[in-house]
């Protein structure tokens, strides 16, 4: 339950991207926002230059899609997990933190591969690997796996970034073909880390 008395009646509200956990911005919300929120599913805030209930994409469609939330341990925060649907920035910038993308460039690359899967194209390579079966994937891991120790042992350093990239690619593609993402394998390796 959230407290909306410690802020005045107001709480801050951090939107979080779903697939990739970046920060998109802060707003605040009052109850009746949150509310408004939960049945919606689409966020909205209390805008406290315009004094009134506001939908983040009412003007621009740019709406946020709530997928999940938390709130904080002294339920005076809440953090909401989106589908952003365009830019979250007024300025038209993905979020209104000036932050490196790249970071998590991991998760929109599995969002990619899963919707070459969902949406196949003629031209695309995930698409023909997917095609060739599993066999053909989990062979090219074990080949890119081979090439990232080459380059490691023999290669230049931005030769064993390329081979790296290569495995990686590869085996998003195979966890893919075996319907696993990585949050499967972020909670595996964060329950080993607990052992």
């Amino acid at each position: 339950m959230l407290d909306f008395k410690k802020g005045a009646g107001l709480v801050p509200v951090i939107i979080q991207n779903n697939q990739t956990l970046e920060v998109l911005m802060l707003g605040y919300m009052n109850k009746e926002a949150w509310e408004k929120t939960q049945q919606e599913k689409r966020v909205t805030f209390f805008s406290r230059t315009k004094n009134r209930l506001w939908t983040k994409g009412e003007e621009s469609g740019h709406y946020l899609q709530m997928v999940s939330y938390a709130v904080d341990c002294d339920s005076d925060t809440l953090l909401i997990k989106v589908i952003p649907n365009g830019p979250t920035c007024h300025t038209g910038a993905r979020s209104c933190f000036n932050t490196a993308y790249n970071q998590n460039f991991l998760f929109k690359l599995e969002n990619i591969i899963n919707e070459r899967y969902t949406n196949p194209t003629e031209n695309s390579y995930v698409n023909r690997l997917h095609h060739k079966g599993i066999n053909k994937i989990a062979q090219k891991v074990g080949e890119e796996a081979v090439e990232t120790v080459i380059a490691a042992l023999n290669e230049t350093e931005e030769d064993f970034i390329n081979e790296s990239s290569d495995l990686i690619f590869h085996l998003l593609v195979l966890l893919r073909e075996k319907n696993i993402n990585l949050g499967k394998l972020a909670k595996n390796l964060e329950d080993r880390h607990k052992k």
